[in-house]
């Protein structure tokens, strides 16, 4: 049986880790993305699908071309961010099969069947999402996951040819406590799930 982790890396990864709206100014070096993308590629997914696919916006070039599709109240939180992943799907994901599950003919289980596709991709890709942010955190780094833009123009900004669609926006960097909102409460484990 494997030990379990620490009381402060919990806290690390979970218990004491916010989602942040506010920014240190402080680099996050690539070296640390690299890292972290490393480190959730090894996260389950079924049949070893691995759709996530990730951009990383570090300039202010890269910046501008994503700010005219943000709701208003994410537009300086993201502007300010060291770094921001574009979290998105490959619908092309089964063609890659062959190698990443050789196990079974993995890729004729998807072919033709673009619902199939849609759903699997959306599912695993928001799976490896999890991962990340779990891995970023245990690098040391906070993030700021969120919705709140337009999801088709993101897409023809960033993914014109129509094989890979945006899931959510993900700020990275080392956040500022000052500019948290009070911790929300959480469901209790009865409100939540149930064992039978």
């Amino acid at each position: 049986m494997k030990d379990r982790l620490s009381m402060e890396a919990f806290a690390q990864l979970f218990h004491e880790a916010r989602t942040h709206n506010g920014w240190l100014n402080r680099e996050v070096p690539d070296t640390l993305l690299l890292e972290a993308v490393d480190i959730a590629k090894w996260g389950p997914t079924s049949a070893n699908c691995s759709p996530l696919r990730i951009v990383f916006l570090r300039s202010q070039e890269a910046k501008a071309r994503l700010a005219p599709t943000l709701l208003p109240g994410n537009l300086e939180k993201t502007l300010s961010a060291p770094a921001t992943a574009i979290l998105a799907y490959d619908l092309e994901f089964h063609e890659k099969l062959p190698r990443l599950y050789p196990a079974a003919d993995a890729r004729s289980w998807f072919a033709g069947n673009p619902a199939l596709i849609e759903e699997t991709a959306f599912r695993n890709s928001t799976l490896q999402a999890g991962y990340l942010i779990i891995a970023l955190r245990a690098l040391g780094l906070d993030t700021g996951p969120m919705s709140g833009f337009d999801k088709e123009a993101v897409d023809a900004e960033f993914f014109p040819d129509g094989k890979v669609k945006s899931n959510f926006l993900l700020n990275i960097g080392f956040g500022d406590a000052a500019k948290l909102y009070p911790r929300g409460p959480r469901l209790a484990f009865e409100e939540m799930a149930r064992i039978i």
